[in-house]
């Protein structure tokens, strides 16, 4: 049996550097890949012998044994050196089927689309976390819109190592825990087990000289001022979303997004529903008796004026369109409410309290006051019938 080549598997030189491999075995590995060509037999042996030889070329420590000693240190049962026992150091394949570091495989091929690779080249850039910030605003604000200036306190980028948390820029080092890719492994009874490497967090680096003012994170804690434009028509519990305002990333990530939750607090006159704008007005007994004109206030500034025909009654309401609330997004408004609260008269003088005895006198309790007399008609109706039964 001809004796494995690995370098010419994948089609690089024995002097070729890990990048080199890398590349090559990254551009085979998807021309080969099963996924790729189902049922292709010689698609899949291939395949195994890229994966094979990758797996032993990648790490530093197995291509010096595999230069010394050739293949056979890593054949079925070799521990990578003449005559070892440590099972399952090598990639393997066993049975025609995928052993169980096939997972390897794919990190390599696709491990980097992520930014973070597994040669240990760069460091780990890790996004930065969204922040949500509150506001209460006031109903005017709401109708009119406005800028609200806001103040927080988040992680920014250190301004001594511009992100990176390296001193003076200084470069990288593959990680020692792992050799660069990010997962340590070891064998527990008859399974290979990974495990995130504890020393670089994954990255596959570390960083050989970390910035003093931020301790190798890239990033500082700093009170920002924003001016955040709220648009006119919002609506209690709306969320706005600033984007690349919420926390630094790590080590030059992408910061993460603000979000502002608005509140609207409570208004003196008005009551807000959707677009509409609700309003009691008391008006007094003899205004709601003999009629007139009461002027309200509108959520614009301007001043409204209302008709009272005589005889309202309380609860009634009076509608004034286009004097509600702004619509988000369009140039038209709501409509505006006034409710009527008819307000009986208290702490009365003795005249007054005779005017009203003889105004009382001289009603008509039917013509007068229909709704009362109605009322306790239909009471004695009522009771009439519980006493005939």
């Amino acid at each position: 049996m001809a004796k494995k080549d690995f370098y010419k598997t994948l089609g690089v030189s024995n002097t070729a550097s890990a990048e080199e491999i890398k590349k090559a075995y990254r551009k085979q590995a998807m021309k080969y890949h099963p996924d790729r060509n189902p049922g292709d037999k010689t698609a899949e042996q291939k395949f195994r012998e890229l994966s094979d030889a990758y797996d032993v070329l990648k790490d530093d420590q197995k291509r010096a044994t595999y230069d010394r000693f050739g293949a056979e240190a890593f054949e079925q049962g070799g521990g990578g050196h003449p005559g070892g026992g440590n099972p399952g150091f090598g990639f393997g394949f066993s049975g025609g089927g995928f052993s169980g570091n096939f997972s390897d495989i794919i990190d390599e091929m696709f491990g980097d689309f992520d930014g973070r690779g597994s040669a240990g080249s760069q460091l780990y850039k890790q996004p930065g976390s969204d922040i949500r910030f509150n506001l209460e605003i006031s109903l005017e604000e709401a109708f009119k819109g406005s800028n609200a200036r806001i103040k927080y306190t988040t992680a920014v980028a250190c301004d001594t190592c511009k992100g990176s948390g390296s001193e003076a820029n200084a470069a990288p080092i593959t990680c020692t825990g792992c050799n660069g890719r990010g997962k340590t492994r070891f064998q527990q009874g008859f399974f290979t087990v990974e495990r995130t490497c504890s020393s670089c967090n994954g990255a596959g680096s570390v960083i050989s000289k970390p910035c003093r003012v931020c301790s190798g994170n890239g990033r500082t804690r700093r009170e920002k001022n924003l001016e955040v434009k709220i648009p006119a028509g919002v609506e209690d519990g709306t969320r706005i979303r600033v984007t690349q305002e919420g926390e630094a990333g790590m080590r030059g990530g992408p910061p993460g997004d603000l979000y502002v939750f608005l509140s609207i607090r409570s208004h003196r006159f008005f009551k807000r529903q959707a677009a509409d704008i609700h309003c009691r007005v008391p008006i007094t007994m003899m205004a709601a008796a003999l009629g007139g004109e009461i002027e309200v206030p509108s959520i614009d500034g301007s001043h409204a004026v209302v008709k009272i025909p005589a005889g309202t009654q309380s609860g009634h309401q009076f509608r004034l369109r286009g004097k509600g609330m702004s619509v988000l997004r369009s140039s038209s408004r709501g409509d505006m409410f006034i409710e009527a609260a008819v307000e009986t008269p208290v702490n009365l003088s003795k005249k007054q309290k005779e005017l009203l005895e003889q105004f009382s006198e001289t009603s008509k309790k039917e013509s007068n006051s229909p709704q009362s007399s109605g009322f306790f008609t239909k009471v004695k109706e009522f009771w009439d019938e519980l006493g005939g039964n």
